[in-house]
């Protein structure tokens, strides 16, 4: 009973230890994919805000609600459909926003490749969240 004990403490580890080292590597990657956020958006506690609204914290907020940014009619009335960011409305937000949201004042064109956008998800769910 107590060698069971001990290889699932040992196998528990592995797995945890596993999980936290490929999550870490998703938020560096997704800290470098952000480089071609940093025109328009600053991530910081208190940081200010730029073309596009300071990110910090974002994940899990409400959908365009970021104080002293002035949003598009068309954001606004997708946030009142769909409430705050989440993974899946972030990924179809950062592959195409003007797909998800026809007459966004975003002008990036998107990220084609999932593992940025997971990447960038990741990062900016450990920023202030």
């Amino acid at each position: 009973m107590k060698k069971n004990f001990i290889k699932l403490i040992i196998i528990s580890s592995v797995i945890l230890f596993s999980y936290n080292f490929a999550y870490s590597a998703d938020i560096d990657a997704g800290k470098k994919a952000f480089a071609k956020c940093k025109a328009c958006h600053s991530i910081k506690e208190g940081g200010k805000q730029k073309i596009g609204p300071n990110l910090w914290g974002i994940f899990g907020n409400d959908i365009a609600s970021v104080k002293g940014m002035k949003y598009s009619k068309a954001l606004k009335r997708y946030a009142e459909e769909a409430g705050t960011w989440q993974e899946d409305n972030l990924n179809k937000w950062l592959e195409n926003p003007k797909g998800l949201i026809r007459k966004t004042k975003m002008v990036f064109p998107g990220l084609k490749k999932a593992e940025d956008r997971d990447n960038i998800i990741a990062y900016i769910k450990s920023m202030g969240n």
